[in-house]
């Protein structure tokens, strides 16, 4: 198991030239998903006119990318310009947890924007915004 666990983590070293390079693609990461977020924020605010189409697409690239930064979150990365707190790697196993329950409420949030109706897609992105903050008062500085 520790063999298994060793090579994983080399894996994942290995789609990073360095670690400033891992906190740059998570931190890229992030960035379209805040996109995503705020756009359909705004939506079911009203701040901007409800569009079905444009929030399912939003949906639909919040569930691929909510999945995306978890990999870049590699051993030595925790030094340099991140804001990830040392709790991420000290308390892997929830941070984990906590990234999972993310990209599933993506993925529920991506299903009932098909419908269109905001009365079923408004408890889903409480859920995904839930989500991301939880793990912002854990996890992020």
């Amino acid at each position: 198991m520790a063999l298994a666990l060793a090579s994983l983590n080399a894996n994942a070293n290995s789609l990073f030239e360095s670690n400033e390079d891992a906190i740059e693609y998570r931190k890229a990461a992030f960035q379209l998903i805040r996109y995503q977020i705020g756009d359909m924020g705004d939506m079911l605010k009203g701040k901007v006119p409800f569009d079905a189409k444009r929030f399912e697409q939003r949906a639909n690239n919040a569930a691929q990318l909510s999945t995306i930064p978890w990999e870049a979150f590699i051993a030595g990365s925790d030094k340099g310009n991140t804001d990830a707190l040392p709790a991420v790697w000290s308390d892997k196993k929830t941070f984990d947890s906590k990234a999972k329950m993310f990209a599933q409420y993506a993925q529920e949030l991506a299903l009932v924007a098909k419908t269109g109706d905001k009365k079923v897609i408004g408890p889903a992105f409480k859920n995904w915004a839930k989500g991301c903050k939880d793990c912002h008062k854990s996890f992020k500085d």
